[in-house]
């Protein structure tokens, strides 16, 4: 996995091509790893994702954003009409990192 961090968020990127096997690696490395931080997760690199893989997101973003963090999926090739709105999902990383910035202040002024 890639990581890079930045000031108020850590972009988590896939080094493998199985996106079920990462989604399984996410679940179990975000709420040990990255409490108490706001997570993008880079699946641009995934041009053909469906939705039920998307969806195997689903269970690690309630669980962060019940804490109060963002949890941000980045990836152009989903159908955003198709996408939950439980989900976070954005075409590029500005538009992740945007997200990340609107959701803080509106945690801010406790929204």
């Amino acid at each position: 996995m890639k990581i890079e961090n930045h000031s108020n968020f850590v972009v988590l990127e896939d080094e493998k091509d199985d996106i079920i096997d990462f989604a399984s690696f996410i679940e179990s490395q975000v709420p040990a790893k990255y409490q108490g931080q706001n997570v993008v997760l880079n699946l641009l690199k995934y041009n053909s994702l469906s939705l039920p893989e998307l969806l195997q997101f689903l269970k690690t973003s309630n669980l962060h954003r019940k804490t109060n963090y963002s949890f941000v999926i980045v990836n152009a090739a989903i159908d955003i009409d198709e996408v939950p709105y439980e989900l976070v999902v954005v075409p590029t990383l500005q538009e992740a990192e945007d997200i990340v910035e609107m959701e803080e202040i509106e945690r801010d002024l406790g929204f």
